[in-house]
């Protein structure tokens, strides 16, 4: 059974860092035959793109959060991280561990990422 685990998310002041872990386990996933990302999803709106690493050569991000956010993949461990920089309130939101491979869609549970003073 494939399972991906999120964790890293918390409270953290405006300006401040994040790191954010995904884990994937019950499955091994080629570096360029996957799609790995993030998406977020805060109170009253739509699950959005974050950022994602396309086939290991492409990388995409949202344009609110480019120069702030860096995503990074581990495949010796199954892996793909996000590291959050000078956060803003705006960022505030339940964050998704997203992989694509095999014509499979898989999901993590979130974690919640709160930017307040």
């Amino acid at each position: 059974q494939v399972q991906l685990v999120e964790s890293g998310g918390g409270l953290v002041q405006p300006g401040g860092s994040l790191r954010l872990s995904c884990a994937a386990s019950g499955i091994i996933f080629g570096i360029y035959t996957s799609t790995v990302g993030w998406y977020r999803q805060a109170p009253g709106k739509q699950r959005e793109l974050v950022a994602r690493i396309i086939s290991g050569v492409t990388t995409n991000y949202a344009d609110s959060v480019k120069g702030r956010f860096t995503i990074s993949r581990d495949g010796a461990k199954n892996r793909v991280d996000l590291q959050m920089n000078s956060l803003k309130p705006e960022d505030t939101a339940v964050y998704y561990c997203n992989l694509i491979f095999g014509g499979y869609d898989y999901w993590g549970q979130g974690t919640q990422v709160t930017v307040s003073s």
